[in-house]
């Protein structure tokens, strides 16, 4: 854990370093929001105004009271006493109504500042994280094989939210700094140069210390994410792997490996708190400060005659005004600085970009004729050469078994016919055409493909079953399921097709979640069929119900059974079978049982031998 710390703190130090070239990305954003920005600015102006002007009118408030006071004490004629309070009154009456006018018009226009720039930032998060998902479906398998879930995800919600910060909070706050500074200063200047410079010195100091503090509280605030995140993957493995934890009586060191985590996000909160402990009182004691030497030195001026009373009030209403934008500047600037770091992992992604385009974009009605011609694969994130000059030709509406031990390439053969990877050297010829010239998304709507590791949705039975099709109707789904022989299974439910599954499955066996990735290929009547050792999970029984019930469906499209058993080809026209990422035997299911020595009457022979 101490090292994951030092990791993340190094990690922190390294964002603080760059530049801010990376955020202008955002500039577009800026643009298609242009006028809410501008408003934005505009509502600013007119806020901070509103917020300047109460303090002349308790300045012209004071000196009133102080000069009437005065007037008072040497006049002692009872109408001009009683004349003047009436006119004080009056006066003083005036000055508070119009404070309170100030504050509703301030208040008013803070709404609408956020109407604007917060709504603005909002509206750019969702569209960043629109073009990020978007961008995401474009990308190809070896960019998912690369990257783990985890920092998908972290970019797509964390670091979009800290740009968010940036476009919203840290811009505003900026430009409310420049504008409340203009304001104010400038009306500080104009009453006392020194005084201004006296009052205002503890004020860049406040902001260096923010500054400053601020980078240990979002060190702090990372390492805690850390532990909170490490706290909520372990949480999440093991209600995921109870069956395992369970099975194996590990309950009990699990609760101790529960609370260790626990004790190390407890620990790390209790850092934070101590530095907010020790941050609040300072910032309290610098704005202190400043209002202790407004009084003291402005004190001095009005007995030097240079300024008045309420010029004293005046100041300190600015110096109290200022203390916010002032503190804000190092926020802010550590905000931009984590939103810039977090924008550059955004656009490593965003700036990947995919290989797998189409030459000539050909879009067609797909037969089913493949052909792979000298193939070889070389994965490209891992370096692994799965296949080597692979060469077959599966004609319109015929079924290739593809035989092989784990690791021998077949799962290889479905990649590339899906176009999930493009081969290293060699073409995959489909209907004529190179595999690169077609358009994908074309080619996959006519593709039903049941993976090897099926993965299904928290959603209802329905649901997946019709996933990635539109418009299904209820019979489609009794039908396929039939065929997948899972329509007994699905029966058996209380709430039959509208079951909801639990996460990845998990409600359903191996082998049923099999059976309903396989309804999920058929509903769509695929052009060309892929079954990726989709049986394996399943009894033998029900393997040979489900290939009976797949014979007419493979009369009418092309069809690619990979499996490690023997017994899944038994309906394959054809079969190949590979051993190192290369063909070693090719011909028909009766013809290879008859050769002598042979890998694939091997292989029968040991399954057949472990199935007595």
């Amino acid at each position: 854990m101490a090292c994951c710390a030092k990791d993340k703190l190094v990690t922190h130090h390294t964002k603080h370093t760059t530049s801010l070239k990376e955020l202008s990305y955002l500039n577009k954003y800026f643009w298609k929001y242009k006028w809410r920005f501008l408003f934005g600015v505009s509502f600013i102006v007119i806020s901070n105004y509103f917020a300047v002007k109460p303090a002349q009118y308790v300045r012209d408030a004071l000196d009133l009271v102080n000069e009437s006071a005065i007037q008072l004490k040497a006049s002692h004629n009872s109408d001009i006493i009683t004349n003047l309070i009436d006119k004080v009154g009056k006066d003083i009456f005036f000055f508070g109504i119009m404070i309170v006018a100030m504050a509703l018009l301030r208040g008013a226009f803070l709404f609408l500042v956020r109407q604007s720039l917060i709504v603005m930032s909002r509206h750019i998060e969702y569209d960043l994280k629109n073009e990020i998902y978007a961008h995401y479906q474009t990308l190809p398998l070896a960019f998912y094989r690369r990257n783990n879930t985890g920092d998908l995800m972290a970019r797509i919600s964390e670091d979009v939210g800290k740009v968010r910060m940036y476009l919203g909070p840290a811009t505003m706050y900026f430009i409310n700094m420049l504008v409340i500074f203009a304001f104010t200063i400038n009306q500080m200047i104009s009453i006392s140069p020194m005084l201004t410079l006296y009052v205002l010195t503890p004020l860049p100091i406040l902001s260096f210390l923010v500054y400053k503090i601020n980078f240990v509280v979002e060190e702090k605030s990372t390492f805690i994410q850390q532990n909170l995140s490490n706290l909520s993957t372990f949480v999440q493995e093991s209600f995921s792997g109870i069956r395992v934890m369970k099975a194996f009586v590990r309950e009990e060191k699990s609760a101790e490996q529960y609370e260790e985590a626990c004790d190390n996000y407890k620990n790390a909160s209790l850092s934070l708190v101590k530095v907010n402990a020790f941050f609040q009182p300072l910032i309290i004691g610098l704005i202190g400060l400043s209002t202790i030497l407004t009084i003291y030195l402005g004190g001095i001026e009005v007995t030097k005659g240079t300024i008045t009373t309420g010029n004293i009030a005046e100041f300190v209403i600015y110096v109290n005004m200022l203390t916010w934008p002032v503190t804000s500047l190092g926020w802010t600037i550590s905000l931009t600085q984590s939103a810039e770091a977090s924008q550059k992992r955004i656009n490593e992604f965003l700036k990947t970009k995919t290989e797998m385009l189409s030459g000539k974009d050909i879009v067609q009605d797909i037969k089913g004729k493949i052909e792979f011609k000298n193939v070889s694969l070389v994965y490209p994130d891992s370096g692994i050469e799965a296949l080597k000059n692979i060469s077959f030709k599966i004609e319109s509406g015929k079924s290739l078994g593809i035989l092989g031990s784990t690791g021998s390439g077949k799962s290889s053969i479905a990649n590339l016919i899906c176009r999930m990877y493009d081969p290293t050297e060699g073409i995959v010829v489909i209907d004529g055409h190179d595999l690169k010239d077609l358009n994908p998304q074309n080619l996959r709507q006519n593709i039903g493909y049941v993976p090897q590791d099926v993965f299904l949705f928290s959603d209802s039975i329905r649901k997946n079953i019709a996933f990635g099709s539109d418009d299904i109707d209820e019979n489609a789904i009794i039908e396929t399921a039939k065929q997948a022989d899972f329509y007994d299974n699905v029966m058996g439910f209380n709430d039959k097709f509208d079951t909801i599954l639990g996460e990845r499955g998990i409600t359903l066996s191996g082998g049923q979640k099999q059976r309903a990735s396989i309804a999920r290929a058929l509903i769509r009547k695929p052009k060309i069929l892929v079954l990726d050792d989709s049986l394996s999970a399943v009894d033998t029984k029900t393997e040979n119900t489900i290939l009976n019930n797949l014979k007419e469906v493979m009369q009418n499209c092309t069809s690619v059974i990979i499996s490690h058993r023997v017994s899944s080809l038994k309906l394959a026209d054809q079969i190949i079978v590979l051993h190192g990422g290369e063909i070693v035997e090719a011909g028909k299911y009766d013809d290879l049982l008859k050769l002598e020595n042979g890998k694939f009457r091997e292989l029968y022979e040991n399954q057949s031998e472990v199935a007595i």
